[in-house]
């Protein structure tokens, strides 16, 4: 193994802003640095809301101008969304936004092919409206698809741009309900059965694999000395970030916390039980033949849109205002589909609270409590459900990601889980990211080795739970009642 230090470009995409990150990487050290940020704003055009891929690339190459001298690149981002290439290769318009109303009503033509039973057995996603398979089933018939010569998912579709070669990472993969978790290779019964051409997609990779070199224009245009590998990393964010999870040993559980809260266990095999379905868990691929086994809650784009619409107030201010309410008061599902669009999110809680006849948050420190003790009790709920389905017990919670910041939200979901939480790293996508890359490239273990270095090097905070659970188990209880 090599002794040296060496610096990895992480290319890290979320739905409201991208960067590139600077990860130096030696035997005992771990260091990353944001070089550049740039927004990513989705746009409404008359056809529905579609992503600005080519801002979002043109960041990429401005933060690898940033980065200066990198031993490689690697690329995560969002999951389920793509982009459509003709037989030249050029991009066939800007790719739909997975919260774009195209897929509304969809599932339902899905299941008259492939009842929503055997999909989970063969595919083990979780339902979600936006899934890869129903944005396809959308898309059927559409002079865009039939044009169509290759589909790429985002982090696929930016690392082609940088360097002409064409791939299909894995774990992103997994989360297009297209591929077989037990395989981990595609689920063709399912294709076939809904006429999905699985030939769209470029051949899979993993995690660790080549994938080119950065173009002589690439170079040119950034400023970087080739040859500059660009290598496969666990291109879904959640992949990355659960993979930069600092834990020892198996006995714990995550949430990924940012727009999205993402919570459950690693395990080893998928559960593909008729009750997990029930439950709305999700197995994903994860790095070393793992999976993530997980519910999708709506996460802090519910206090991220109340935000925008309260116009922007200082986020400190506001936290410090919502722990001085009153615990539980009232509390909303979090993740109600009735959240997804964006838009007056105040008055859709105030008017769920309202519906369920529970007292109306009319400030946004009482909104702000009724959100965050509402994904306290989503993250309770979903630790809870994912040990029972999965038979493995968790002694500790780990918290990576954009939430590690809000430490109410922290310590409220240590109260609700009733068990310790770790807190740390922030930038887990990006760590998972930069990790991967080093690992391919001679630094860093296996994963066990890579959190241990993780442990070593990063800035964790404990929060233990304060008193007993009751008082959730009753949220929770009122909350199911409706």
């Amino acid at each position: 193994m090599s002794t040296g230090v060496k610096s990895y470009a992480a290319v890290d995409l979320g739905a409201s802003s991208g960067r590139v990150m600077v990860g130096r990487v030696g035997p005992d050290s771990l260091d990353l640095t944001e070089v550049h940020r740039f927004p990513n704003r989705p746009v409404r055009v008359p056809e529905g809301l579609r992503w600005d891929v080519l801002g979002l690339y043109a960041g990429v190459l401005d933060g690898l101008r940033e980065a200066g001298r990198v031993d490689s690149v690697g690329i995560d981002s969002w999951a389920v969304d793509y982009g459509l290439l003709d037989a030249d290769g050029a991009l066939l318009g800007n790719p739909v936004h997975y919260r774009d109303g195209r897929t509304d009503g969809v599932a339902e033509k899905v299941w008259a092919a492939v009842p929503a039973g055997e999909l989970y057995a063969a595919t083990g996603l979780q339902y979600a409206p936006f899934n890869t398979l129903y944005q396809l089933t959308a898309a059927h018939g559409s002079a865009q698809l039939g044009q169509a010569r290759r589909l790429l998912l985002i982090p696929d579709l930016l690392s082609y741009w940088l360097t002409g070669e064409q791939g299909t990472e894995l774990t992103n993969a997994s989360t297009t309900q297209l591929i077989d978790p037990r395989t981990r290779d595609w689920a063709h019964g399912v294709a076939e059965r809904l006429g999905i051409d699985l030939g769209l997609f470029a051949p899979l990779r993993r995690p660790g694999d080549p994938a080119g070199v950065l173009r002589p224009e690439v170079l040119e245009e950034t400023g970087l000395t080739g040859p500059v590998p660009v290598t496969a990393v666990g291109s879904h964010d959640t992949a990355s970030a659960v993979a930069a999870v600092p834990a020892d040993g198996e006995r714990f559980a995550y949430i990924c916390t940012g727009t999205w809260s993402l919570a459950g266990l690693e395990l080893d095999a998928p559960v593909l039980t008729e009750e997990s379905r029930a439950a709305n868990f999700t197995n994903e691929l994860g790095l070393d033949g793992t999976v993530r086994y997980l519910r999708n809650i709506m996460g802090l784009w519910l206090l991220q849109e109340c935000v925008r619409a309260w116009g922007e107030p200082d986020l400190g201010a506001l936290l410090l205002a919502a722990a001085r309410v009153p615990a539980l008061r009232s509390v909303v599902d979090a993740g109600d589909a009735a959240f997804l669009a964006p838009g007056r999110m105040p008055e859709r809680i105030a008017e769920a609270c309202r519906d369920s006849g529970q007292p109306v948050p009319d400030s946004p420190a009482e909104v702000t409590r009724c959100i965050l003790d509402s994904l306290a009790l989503a993250h309770r709920k979903a630790v809870e459900d994912a040990q029972r389905l999965a038979g493995r017990s968790a002694d500790v919670v780990h918290i990576v990601g954009g939430g590690t910041r809000n430490a109410l939200l922290c310590q409220l979901t240590a109260d609700a889980c009733g068990l310790p939480v770790v807190s740390g790293p922030t930038e887990a996508a990006a760590l998972g990211n930069v990790l991967v890359q080093a690992r391919a490239h001679g630094l860093a273990g296996d994963l066990a080795g890579m959190r241990r270095l993780l442990t070593r090097t990063q800035l964790l905070t404990r929060y233990e739970p304060r008193g007993g659970t009751q008082r959730w188990q009753a949220a929770q209880a009122r909350l199911a009642r409706g």
